[in-house]
């Protein structure tokens, strides 16, 4: 299955680099594509015509397929007492930065499947590949997107989202283990075994009619042949990538990653209102205990954002969303094209 899914894909080897919405780049896209591997961008954040731009200039860079990220979120209730319940548990630090309290924070951007001109603009431009994230688009749009000649994925982080994504008919499933850096993919924060990705692929690969790509902790080749070995098709590698030139990963981001920090990652809600893993800080160490207070995804992100600037202007980085997985001590400063390679030749050694 996984030779024939590199040919549906029309890439040599079986490497995908992560969509890592805001750090992944047109550039850092291209030079996977080019290497034969599957670039991405992660448009779940842009407005349509910030994906469209994305899109063409990624068609400009590489002759080869790309995937395109969006999310699927539940769109939140509008509730403005939840809201200023977490603003007021974040005042304090706000007032440590000397910056005012946001009056009002409201969803830092819709769901793909609240705006339907996202739909109309990739029906226009087809990429060669769409994936989805927290969850699926409506029928009528994975049939229109499919109608297109359009490859569609789906991340799953449990079985019953993998059910999900097989009985959409989508065309492959991207298996995303507890390791993983960002985001965790789950449809239902609520209901989130919290697998790990070995345990995963063991679970899916007997029972799983379409191709798996593995995704989580994923560095090197040796990697990546542990998850073909299991039954994958494929691997996404996100963390391995950011450390590249190309991606528009902060300085500070690189230090941090570089450095004995990049050991102590963490999952937590309170950045984003979503579970997401990344290199430990006082989100993590400080704000766990609001949860109950916590805004919900992504409303709490604006509100996130906005403390992260409010810091970083002063010269601290405590609150900055240094998304990571659970191999980020493993990444290399690299240009993606010699990573590429790199993760070639050992793929090829198996080691």
């Amino acid at each position: 299955m996984a030779d024939s899914f590199l040919t549906q894909l029309g890439i040599q080897y079986p490497i995908i680099q992560a969509p890592m919405a805001g750090t992944a780049t047109v550039a850092l896209a291209a030079a996977v594509s080019n290497a034969g591997g599957l670039g991405s961008l992660g448009l779940g954040a842009s407005d349509v015509g910030q994906a469209r731009q994305q899109i063409r200039e990624l068609k400009q860079a590489t002759a080869g397929p790309f995937n395109v990220n969006f999310f699927c979120h539940q769109a939140p209730l509008d509730d403005p007492a939840r809201n200023q319940q977490w603003l007021n548990v974040l005042a304090p630090y706000f007032t440590e930065f000397g910056a005012h309290v946001p009056t009002d924070i409201a969803p830092a951007y819709p769901s793909f499947n609240d705006n339907p001109d996202l739909l109309a603009m990739l029906l226009s431009e087809r990429p060669a590949v769409v994936s989805f994230h927290f969850g699926l688009p409506s029928q009528a749009s994975i049939e229109a997107l499919q109608t297109a000649g359009i490859k569609l994925l789906g991340c799953a982080t449990n079985v019953d989202e993998a059910h999900a994504i097989i009985e959409a008919g989508l065309d492959g499933i991207i298996a995303q283990g507890i390791e993983a850096g960002g985001h965790r993919g789950v449809f239902d924060s609520a209901q989130d075994p919290e697998l790990g990705l070995f345990g995963l692929l063991q679970l899916l690969t007997p029972q799983c009619s379409l191709p798996i790509i593995a995704a989580g902790g994923i560095m090197n080749g040796q990697g990546i042949r542990q998850v073909l070995n299991l039954g994958a098709s494929a691997a996404q590698l996100g963390t391995a990538f950011i450390l590249c030139p190309e991606s528009n990963a902060s300085q500070d981001y690189r230090a941090h990653l570089g450095s004995a920090k990049a050991y102590h990652t963490g999952i937590t809600t309170m950045i984003s209102g979503r579970p997401a893993r990344g290199l430990a800080n006082r989100w993590h160490q400080e704000l766990g205990v609001y949860g109950a207070k916590l805004a919900a995804y992504p409303t709490a992100y604006s509100a996130a954002k906005a403390l992260h600037l409010a810091a970083s202007q002063r010269g601290c980085h405590d609150f900055s969303a240094y998304w990571a997985g659970q191999g980020a001590p493993l990444a290399r400063a690299l240009p993606a094209a010699e990573l590429m390679k790199a993760l070639i030749v050992e793929l090829a050694r198996g080691e």
